[in-house]
């Protein structure tokens, strides 16, 4: 973050090629500066056994534990020399819970004679399932001898920081190297205004770092947590309000509905009333379009919250103004879906220039990439003349050719799919920059949308329009009692008996052409780690039809079908003549059948929190109840059936994307994958640190307002050069 030239200095100069090889391949670590910022994730306590009883699987663990038994084993084995073969397991324990290690054949013979009962050491490996325990199989190790002058030497102080590691470097070896470039934190230049950190009484940021690598006490860790986090929040605000204070200089054409014009005769002709939260955030969005600098807004709302209506308005908004509105989509499905919906909904509002159109009509067009040539010549000639006020469309929308007479409104649908670029090319195509709507059917918690969606203002509808019924949610453990899935599949059938339809979903679609070689891996991957492969949409639509739903209309819907197939299977379920839907996630967001009723999630395990609550939002939309049965394999006491039971237990998006972001990285928030090795959030937790992120936001905004080019604040200027690196520089000026 705070690159002068000590802390530039390639690691490979300081700890050798080696081992920077290993940092830059795996941790993402290239110069000084980097390993300075790559901070303990947590500290074990010399005397103080740490926690071994909430280990998680499949993930690269360090621990610091006694060794409670030994035992070597020997069997037969032809491969072994005299057709004899040793494992070695070793039992330790830390007060909470054990784990199991295990060491084969020639790797047996050191850690044999090392850890021996009674024996504390630290522990590095993957955590793997075998016989229903937990082990680490050939973990590395570090013995912590208190006589040892090395190991005492190491592990200076009274905390043992534990870091972030990989497999090719260990947590003390990562210490070591530390050690070696913590000298440099001296030279660190500090980007918070002197005012600001006296003001808040943070320590200086080379004390932070000296603090946070070589704690002598807790209120060492806690005074450098709180600095650290400190930097990381008001940068990134800064960052994000330098975009919003460029935003607002930019000219836009105001976009005023007139009297008695499009809006007036969709709103009276609906049969129904907005709910009190539609009317509210329209008056927000409308307001923001009657300015003459482009609207930035977020609009998010839960599932079937009638954000599509609140968009349709603010389009039909746009177009009494003379302008036209575009409206993104991430699937063909989608796109389909909307076109469909939205034409229902405005009726012969939405047949400008044919016969029985009404006077006020516009054309709403639709544009993908599998339309035919010459529906395709006719939608872009409806775009460059106007003739078409509004388009619903896929990336298709986004390609050179196409243009606009004039557009005045881009509405993104599920912004989380499209990449930034995508985004920039369809609002590069007014004549003056265009009012942007995004909206997520994602819940986002507060803090999120400050940090990821910082640069556009939210709105949030919350409420649920009048006649929408409840979802009963239940987790299915179909390993542990087959019978309910049984009765689950009885339960698709009593549905589709009432008149209504069901939707089952897998994670895969199956028969899928894999380089043979990665398939063995993967293979050989979930053996040792004692997992099936997940369940494919082609096979559980067969056995389904062989089997428990025999006599059903039972069809797949899939990624890898013609578009014009996905079409048709999709147009045959929302008219009832397909009694289940086998899909994957192509159905998640968006597709709205109100008869049907039921969704069984095959594997649910496998899927995210946030995910799930979407795919559960497909059933419940009409006046008859919702169910959705979520199977699992996965036994009781693991975190994935927690993380089930938690989606069962509320209908809440909000307070499910709380539970999803705590259990996973925020990932880079300014970069354009939302997860990934390394985030530029290091210190800072969005959920749990909302009060520094919101009083942060208020600092830089005084800041960027008083010195918009940071002209007196050069050590924040190169904090934040270092924080937007190219692509990041990009991705915030195209947000």
């Amino acid at each position: 973050m705070d690159l002068v030239p000590a802390l530039e200095e390639p690691l490979k100069k300081v700890v050798g090629p080696a081992t920077a090889k290993v940092m830059a391949e795996h941790l993402d670590l290239h110069t000084v500066g980097d390993l300075l910022h790559h901070y303990p994730r947590r500290y074990a306590e010399r005397g103080e056994l740490t926690r071994l009883a909430d280990l998680p699987l499949d993930e690269h663990v360090t621990v610091v534990a006694q060794v409670a038994t030994a035992r070597l084993h020997t069997f037969r084995s032809p491969k072994a020399p005299r057709g004899q073969g040793q494992r070695l397991e070793v039992t330790i324990t830390d007060g909470s819970g054990e784990l199991r290690l295990v060491f084969f054949g020639r790797g047996v013979h050191k850690p044999h004679t090392e850890l021996l009962p009674g024996t504390r050491a630290m522990f590095a490996g993957k955590v793997s399932v075998f016989n229903h325990r937990l082990q680490l199989a050939h973990p590395a190790y570090e013995l912590l001898r208190g006589g040892d002058p090395d190991a005492v030497d190491s592990w200076a102080g009274a905390l043992i920081p534990i870091y972030p590691a990989c497999k090719q470097l260990e947590s003390w070896k990562i210490a070591k190297s530390v050690e070696t470039v913590l000298p440099s934190a001296q030279e660190a230049l500090d980007p918070l205004p002197p005012a600001l950190r006296e003001g808040r009484a943070l320590v200086p940021l080379p004390e932070a770092l000296l603090k946070i690598h070589r704690p002598h006490s807790k209120a060492d860790i806690a005074a450098a947590r709180d600095r650290l986090k400190w930097d990381e929040a008001f940068v990134l605000q800064v960052a994000l309000a330098r975009r919003r204070y460029a935003d607002a200089q930019l000219p836009a054409v105001a976009r005023r509905p007139k009297s008695g014009g499009l809006l007036d005769a969709f709103d009276a002709k609906l049969p129904f009333t907005l709910t009190e939260g539609q009317e509210k955030v329209s008056k927000e969005i409308f307001d923001d379009l009657a300015t003459e600098h482009p609207m930035h807004r977020l609009l998010q709302g839960e599932v079937g919250s009638g954000k599509t209506m609140v968009a349709l308005r603010a389009m039909l908004a746009v177009v009494d103004a003379g302008g036209q509105a575009a409206m993104l989509a991430p699937t063909e499905v989608l796109a389909q879906q909307h076109h469909r919906s939205i034409v229902e909904m405005m009726g012969e509002l939405a047949e400008g220039g044919m016969l029985g159109g009404a006077e006020q009509a516009t054309k709403v067009t639709l544009l993908t990439g599998s339309m035919g040539t010459a529906a395709r010549r006719q939608a872009l000639l409806d775009l460059v003349t106007g003739e078409a006020g509004i388009v619903i469309g896929t990336h298709a929308l986004i390609e050179d050719k196409v243009q606009f007479h004039d557009l005045g409104l881009v509405v993104v649908d599920e912004q989380h799919r499209f990449g930034v670029e995508q985004r920039d090319a369809l609002r590069g195509k007014g004549k003056q920059p265009p009012h942007l709507l995004v909206m997520t059917a994602t819940p986002i918690p507060r803090t999120v949308a400050m940090t990821v969606f910082g640069d556009l203002e939210t709105s949030v509808l919350d409420q649920l329009p009048a006649g929408r019924s409840p979802i009963a949610s239940h987790v299915v453990p179909a390993q542990d009692k087959p019978h309910f899935l049984a009765r689950a599949w009885e339960r698709v059938r009593e549905e589709v008996e009432k008149g209504h339809q069901a939707y089952v979903v897998c994670p895969r679609i199956g028969d899928e052409e894999e380089d043979p070689k990665k398939a063995k891996k993967k293979a050989e991957e979930e053996a040792t780690a004692e997992k099936r492969p997940p369940l494919a949409v082609i096979e559980v639509a067969e056995q389904l039809a062989r089997g428990p739903l025999q006599g059903l209309e039972v069809e797949v819907l899939h990624g890898r079908m013609q578009p014009d197939d996905k079409d048709a299977v999709m147009r045959r379920f929302t008219a009832g003549q397909t009694q289940v839907l086998v899909a994957t996630t192509v159905i998640e967001v968006g597709v709205n059948v109100p008869n049907a009723t039921a969704m069984v999630i095959m594997d649910a395990d496998r899927f995210g929190v946030s995910q799930l609550h979407q795919l559960r939002g497909r059933v419940g939309r009409g006046s008859a109840p919702g169910l959705c049965l979520l199977v699992t394999d996965m036994p009781e006491a693991s975190p994935a059936r927690a993380r089930l039971g938690a989606v069962a237990s509320t209908l809440d998006g909000f307070e499910l994307s709380r539970i999803d972001l705590e259990q996973r990285r925020e990932g880079d928030v300014l970069g354009q994958a939302q997860s990934g090795v390394r985030s530029s959030l290091r210190m800072l937790a969005v959920i749990d640190d909302e009060e520094i992120i919101a009083a942060a936001r208020e600092e830089a905004v005084t800041v960027v307002a008083k010195d918009p080019g940071l002209e007196h604040l050069p050590e924040l200027r190169t904090a934040l050069d270092a924080l937007l690196d190219a692509e990041r520089e990009q991705y915030l000026d195209k947000g």
